[in-house]
C-alpha cells in the first residue's frame, strides 16, 4: 500500500539498532556503495536505504546485532568504519547542542 492510500497515516522507518519506529526526519539514512555503508543525510543517494538513530548506542546495537547486512539485502559483512565516525561527531555535536540549551536538529555536522 502506497503512503497516498493512507492519507491520515504519517510516515515513520525503523531504526536498524534499536528497532524503534520513527519519523525519517529523526532518522539517519544510509546507503551502500561498493561494501561501504555511507551516510546520507539529504536521503537522496540511489539504491536501497536503511534507517539509524544517529547516535553511537544505536550505531554498537545495529553492529552487535549484525543488522547492516541484513538491512541492505548484501552477502558478508560490510565496512561500517566511516559511519561510525559520521555518528560519533554528530552524537558529540548534539550532545553540546543540548548541554548548550538549544534544539539538537539546528546545525548538521555536514554543514558548516
Amino acid at each position: 500500500m502506497t503512503a497516498d492510500a493512507r492519507p491520515g497515516k504519517a510516515t515513520e522507518r525503523t531504526c536498524i539498532g534499536c528497532r524503534k519506529r520513527n519519523s525519517p526526519a529523526d532518522l539517519l539514512r544510509m546507503t551502500v556503495s561498493g561494501g561501504l555503508v555511507l551516510p546520507d543525510p539529504d536521503r537522496r543517494a540511489p539504491g536501497r536505504g536503511a534507517h539509524l538513530h544517529p547516535s553511537i548506542e544505536c550505531f554498537d546495537l545495529a553492529v552487535r546485532r549484525k543488522a547492516f547486512p541484513r538491512a541492505f539485502k548484501a552477502p558478508g559483512p560490510l565496512d561500517v568504519t566511516g559511519l561510525r565516525e559520521y555518528v560519533a561527531q554528530r552524537d558529540k555535536q548534539e550532545a553540546v547542542q543540548t548541554a548548550a540549551g538549544r534544539p539538537s536538529a539546528a546545525v548538521r555536522p555536514d554543514r558548516p
